[in-house]
């Protein structure tokens, strides 16, 4: 390795991102942003950094771990990187913009940084797009989530997609209702997050008759079509039972509308979910490493506050999946205007569109064909007209 290679050596987790990628990476953004302005969603932009306390409030308390702690120099107190920033837009939402409008639609793009990766996403810094819907408990609110996720990535390209529904307060529901014990709860929740039927049911049985109902669960996973019709035979406490109904009323709204989308439901998963409170939603993409985006239902606001907190859903898309679903970019078209060139002939290519490269000094021998292809320039101008430069190209 060079000592140039070795001194440009990066963090775990965090790369550099060139050209063409970084410019179609900003186009993606700027198409999605546009897509949510369609549906009425406004843009916000949350700092980088926060203080604790109301980073983990609410919500945020889930993102804990994974956060990167500084102190403020100018106020001691200590601040947090920020590492999913819906939880930013609740804030928001529920403070500077708490007397506006509800249901409130609030759209954002920006970094977050994780204290780790994982296994099948080990970047630590990545790009989040999203948005959110603050202040209304309608199933038409969550499938508004779904369909504008689905309608964004569709518009960039992104085909062959299938949505993991599920409803991570389900089990624990269920467990409230058997009075379990937390070390026996703690036990069939890790048995059921490693998809171990044999193990749910060594580790629900200490909690009676009851307790057959997760090993039901876990094998009602599938097609959505399939698992609606085992969940509505799953004999289901109340509460639980509430939940389950809006999660079929929501998934059979979702695949009317989306019919060219896969559906699956999964009644037992919550992990990467943990904030969340009702129907949620994990986005794949086949033949692409790890989930596209994920979202769900939450509360929005701080936990005993005066304020009572809100009823909110959304959904973030991730930036580095979704680069990994579509076409490498090419470079575009990009003109070599040679050194001497009066600058007005340039100025009329950029206003008419074109990408300019001007030489900055004589070229060689006087070759501007050579200097253009140095260059990585696709055409040259040349007495007044754009012309191809043999041997490149996008």
């Amino acid at each position: 390795m060079t000592e140039a290679e070795t001194t440009a050596l990066l963090p775990a987790g965090l790369r550099d991102i060139l050209p063409p990628d970084a410019a179609f990476a900003a186009d993606l953004v700027q198409r999605l942003r546009a897509c949510f302005a369609g549906y009425g969603y406004d843009w916000v932009d949350p700092p980088l950094v926060e203080f604790e306390d109301t980073l983990f409030d609410g919500a945020g308390a889930a993102m804990t771990n994974e956060t990167f702690r500084l102190m403020d120099p100018v106020s001691q107190r200590m601040m947090g990187l920020r590492t999913d920033i819906t939880v930013q837009v609740a804030r928001i939402a529920t403070t500077r913009l708490a007397n506006a409008p509800r249901p409130l639609r609030l759209a954002y793009a920006g970094d977050v940084l994780r204290v780790k990766g994982k296994q099948l996403r080990p970047e630590r810094q990545f790009t989040q797009i999203g948005a959110e819907l603050i202040g209304s408990e309608s199933e038409a609110a969550d499938v508004e989530a779904v369909t504008m996720a689905i309608d964004g990535l569709t518009r960039l390209g992104v085909a062959k997609l299938s949505v993991d529904l599920t409803v991570p307060a389900l089990v624990p529901q269920v467990l409230a209702a058997l009075e379990a014990p937390a070390r026996a709860a703690a036990a069939v929740r890790a048995a059921l997050d490693r998809k171990d039927a044999a193990g749910v049911d060594v580790a629900a049985a200490p909690l009676g008759q009851g307790a057959t109902v997760f090993g039901l669960l876990l094998r009602a996973a599938g097609t959505a079509e399939s698992a609606l019709d085992k969940l509505a035979r799953i004999p289901l406490p109340d509460a639980a039972r509430r939940e389950a109904d809006r999660l079929g009323a929501v998934a059979r709204a979702l695949m009317a509308a989306l019919p060219g989308t896969a559906f699956t439901i999964d009644p037992v998963e919550s992990r990467g979910l943990e904030y969340h409170t009702g129907v949620s939603f994990t986005i794949f993409r086949a033949g692409v490493r790890g989930e596209i985006g994920l979202g769900g239902r939450y509360l929005a606001g701080r936990a005993g506050a005066a304020r009572a907190q809100e009823p909110g859903t959304g959904f973030t898309l991730y930036l580095d999946p979704i680069l990994r679903a579509l076409p490498e970019p090419k470079h575009g078209e990009r003109i070599y205007v040679p050194f001497g060139t009066p600058a007005d002939a340039a100025a009329g290519l950029r206003e008419n569109g074109h990408r300019t490269v001007a030489g900055l000094a004589p070229e060689a021998n006087g070759d501007a064909p050579a200097e253009a292809r140095r260059l990585g320039c696709t055409h040259l101008w040349h007495d007044g007209r754009i012309v191809p430069v043999a041997g490149t190209g996008p």
